[in-house]
């Protein structure tokens, strides 16, 4: 087998250690995060610490943006709101190795430009116009959304309690219950699908905002526990899920949906046409189109 070029190599150790990391923390990782976590998992030779290209960018950090591209072809990483996600397909692929992980992701990648009548010959290499596109809109997001999470972690719990609320009635639910401040009953919102509250199911929901801590189990079973006939239950953290609470969730008889920070911006982004201005500027938003890649 032809061995993989240097910069692949680079590429591919760099991206292993991001891929174990998501393993042992909760299957996710923060992209600002990332750059760290190699620097602290991975040993470089001197010419992977040069800075090359255009741009003079540290030559590690720019192949393993680029072939990072290629990983998410290939459904190992699933890239969302600022953060990096371990599919299924991605855990199981950790055991072929790093540089086999490569290979079978750049074969995804030249696949894609195929169905996309691009030159596959093309994609063996880091860098492609496609890739650039792909990396710089990547970029101005995470610009984006790091400045969203900044402001949504300066709120106080209250505050993105109301925020809670707000997608909610933008989502066309009723809010008549909003806990007030001390109170800590483990229900923070009531949501009904009916402005009586005489249809089921009636929502539960609690809040936490905890933007750098991932929710225990025990915090799941707790509100599984106060919920009545006719009742579901909806926990919405600012944060993170331990994978036991998620599946906490995913077994129990009754329903629950979790929604995590991520998750909530996205959605505030999806419902903010139908909020009210007051909610609006909760975290008021501005749209700018630029122009995308061709996926």
């Amino acid at each position: 087998m032809k061995p993989l070029s240097p910069s692949a190599a680079c590429a591919a150790k760099c991206l292993f250690a991001v891929m174990l990391y998501m393993k042992e923390n909760c299957g996710e990782v923060a992209t600002k995060e990332i750059n760290d976590i190699i620097r602290k998992r991975v040993d470089f030779t001197d010419w992977e610490e040069e800075r090359a290209g255009k741009l003079q960018n540290i030559r590690w950090w720019s192949v393993t943006q680029f072939y990072s591209i290629d990983y998410n072809k290939a459904g190992y990483i699933l890239k969302k709101q600022g953060s990096w996600y371990l599919t299924p397909e991605g855990e199981e692929a950790i055991k072929l190795g790093a540089d086999q992980i490569l290979r079978k992701a750049n074969a995804a990648y030249r696949k894609w430009r195929q169905e996309k009548d691009l030159d596959a010959d093309d994609a063996v290499e880091e860098e492609t116009p496609e890739k650039a596109t792909i990396v710089n809109i990547e970029r101005l997001e995470e610009q984006a959304n790091d400045g969203i999470r900044k402001y949504i972690k300066a709120k106080n719990p209250y505050e993105f309690q109301d925020m809670v609320a707000a997608l909610l009635r933008a989502m066309g639910y009723y809010t008549p219950f909003i806990a007030p401040k001390g109170r800590d009953g483990g229900v923070d919102v009531i949501a009904y699908i009916d402005a009586l509250g005489a249809k089921t199911p009636r929502i539960k929901v609690q809040v936490k905002h905890r933007p750098d801590d991932c929710i225990p189990a025990k915090d799941i079973r707790s509100l599984l526990g106060i919920l009545r006939d006719g009742d579901i239950a909806l926990f919405v953290t600012s944060g993170t899920y331990s994978q036991q609470a998620r599946t906490e969730a995913l077994t129990s008889k009754t329903y629950i949906k979790l929604i995590d920070g991520e998750e909530f911006i996205q959605m505030w982004q999806d419902n903010y046409s139908k909020m009210t201005d007051d909610n609006k500027n909760m975290l008021p938003l501005k749209h700018i189109a630029f122009v995308g890649s061709s996926e």
